[in-house]
């Protein structure tokens, strides 16, 4: 099983739209979820709880599905440079924005998600091509950006250093996915393996990190579980953080997963259009979170961009017989039975 395009789409008992539309959901609660998390935990140690709990939850039901993880050496290495970008470093990045912003921006700063994608692609999938119309929705949501934070505002604009993180964070994830579709792409033979495996690598940076993070803070936090001084009862904040993980993040997924191995990387990506509407509702109903005018402009703006970079480009014939950009063989990667012009945006 490999990534497709939407020409040649794997099949699965459960239809791709309906694990899109599951993903949307889930993932725009995400920032309300990590918002109340906060309340009692630190960035890191939300981050470390929801890779570990999400961990918990994939590895066991590819246990009950009696799935094995990935023996090749060449595929673990891949993955901790995916885990890295797809896990690690979003999953702590969104609640140390969070700090700084509402968990409404910061579910707008997860739509630069596809933009990241088609700028990453160009660098990591020669076969791709930069139309003029997708470079100008690049530049669109660019703008969109700049119009959100405000740079020439003193006063009314959102923290900039917490919404660019958030930013980044939603950028990591079109650099984790197209690396994973340059690298283990025609290698991927579907199921819970690829997604366990990635969380299993994840789990060990962040362990990793939040421990050298409690070396720094030992006078103040008894242990890297121990919750923020003073915060009071953190029943709430840790069953926020573990639905976040188990559901947000072990079972979204392997959504996910599925989702990109039916229509590719470009396609799964815009799932990142309805995040942000998903976040911003939930956060003015039940935090009472509200947006200045920009940033409602700036957003709209942006999703505007990143529907425009999803939209299929017309295929290219080519007269002298050779494979078309993006067709099994190019660039050198290996071609399978059922890849089918695997790195053009579909």
């Amino acid at each position: 099983m490999t990534w497709t395009d939407g020409r040649a789409r794997v099949r699965t008992r459960v239809p791709w739209q309906v694990k899109f539309g599951a993903l949307a959901l889930i993932w725009g609660a995400s920032f309300l979820l990590m918002k109340v998390g906060l309340e009692s935990l630190q960035p890191l140690q939300v981050a470390t709880l929801r890779i570990l709990s999400g961990a918990a939850t994939i590895l066991s039901l590819a246990w009950v599905s009696g799935v094995r993880l990935p023996r090749q050496r060449r595929v673990w290495l891949h993955l901790v440079v995916s885990g890295f970008f797809l896990c690690s470093l979003p999953f702590t990045l969104f609640p140390l924005g969070e700090e700084r912003v509402t968990s409404a921006l910061a579910g707008i700063g997860n739509a630069t998600t596809p933009l990241a994608t088609v700028i990453v692609g160009l660098a990591l999938i020669p076969a791709d091509r930069l139309s003029a119309r997708k470079l100008a929705a690049v530049l669109l949501g660019f703008m969109g950006v700049l119009v959100i934070m405000q740079p020439w505002a003193s006063l009314g604009r959102p923290d900039l250093l917490g919404f660019g993180m958030t930013l980044v964070a939603g950028a990591s994830y079109g650099v984790g996915w197209t690396y994973l579709k340059r690298f283990l792409g025609p290698g991927d033979v579907g199921g819970l393996s690829l997604p366990a495996a990635q969380l299993s690598v994840s789990s060990v940076q962040m362990l990793v990190l939040v421990t050298g993070w409690w070396l720094f803070h030992r006078d103040t936090l008894a242990a890297p579980w121990s919750t923020v001084p003073g915060s009071g009862p953190a029943h709430w904040p840790v069953l926020a953080v573990l639905v976040l993980g188990i559901v947000g993040t072990g079972i979204a997924l392997s959504l996910q997963f599925d989702v990109m191995r039916a229509v590719g990387p470009t396609v799964g990506a815009t799932v990142t259009y309805v995040i942000p509407v998903v976040a911003v509702v939930l956060g003015i109903v039940f935090l009472h979170e509200r947006l200045q005018w920009p940033q409602v402009v700036g957003a709209a703006i942006v999703l505007t961009a990143a529907v425009v970079t999803g939209i299929p480009d017309r295929p290219r014939t080519e007269h002298s017989g050779v494979l078309a950009a993006g067709s099994p063989g190019s660039a050198g990667s290996p071609a399978s039975d059922t890849e089918v012009e695997a790195s053009r945006p579909a």
